[in-house]
């Protein structure tokens, strides 16, 4: 990697992509980071507040562009009627699964990245705890890094520093990072419930992660979805 490269980091708002954030600062350096979220029409509308929040504390630029095709897609739970639950369907996917999500956020991401002069994306997707989802694996990252580099004739490079990292390991990397008092301020539950439902696939794998990291779960320690101070 050259000297004072740039990177462009996915930014939902959830532990993983917090993670990647402090993953990012940390490899790159304060002043060569920014972040992109993307509002989809997801259900989970709350990230959105909390990806402000976090970047803000951080002073990292952070943009949010709309995508608003996804409900028109439908099937499935994030974007469309159905209700958030663990009903597998096709190929036993669970119902929460956004086709194509990440391929069309990445490449939005490098398309962002590309007038801006920045060549590398950093990216939460997480292969070992990943709820089947095809687009999170390490083939569909290599593949499509590959495309979108020959495609805008730009060599872009996908970070994806949590790709065989179970939850609890990525917690623990985010406490070594300093950056655990943040996900007080993060979101993860996919009926966009505070406190979180409990439930849903994504609240039952980030409770078992805490558990087994053998950590208390910082946004469960506070009374209410408020600000806590970043260090």
């Amino acid at each position: 990697m050259k000297k004072n490269e740039k990177a462009l980091v996915v930014f939902s708002g959830g532990q993983d992509s917090t993670t990647c954030l402090y993953w990012a600062l940390k490899k790159f350096g304060k002043g060569r980071v920014f972040a992109l979220s993307f509002d989809y029409g997801q259900r989970h509308q709350r990230e959105l507040a909390c990806a402000k929040r976090i970047a803000g504390a951080l002073k990292v630029p952070h943009r949010i562009l709309k995508i608003n095709t996804f409900p028109e897609l439908g099937n499935n739970s994030l974007t469309g009627t159905l209700r958030v639950g663990n009903r597998r369907g096709r190929r036993g996917l669970p119902n929460t699964f956004v086709p194509g999500r990440n391929l069309i956020f990445l490449t939005f991401a490098a398309a962002y990245a590309y007038v801006r002069d920045i060549r590398h994306l950093v990216t939460g997707v997480c292969e070992a705890d990943y709820s089947g989802y095809p687009d999170c694996r390490r083939a569909t990252m290599k593949a499509l890094e590959k495309a979108i580099s020959l495609g805008m004739e730009y060599p872009v490079t996908l970070h994806t520093p949590l790709i065989h990292k179970t939850k609890a390991e990525g917690i623990r990397l985010l406490k070594k990072l300093g950056g655990l008092d943040a996900l007080a301020c993060s979101h993860t539950c996919y009926n966009n419930a505070y406190p979180p439902c409990g439930k849903c696939n994504a609240c039952v794998l980030r409770a078992r992660a805490f558990k087994q990291a053998g950590i208390i779960d910082p946004l469960l320690k506070s009374k209410r979805q408020e600000f806590v101070k970043v260090k």
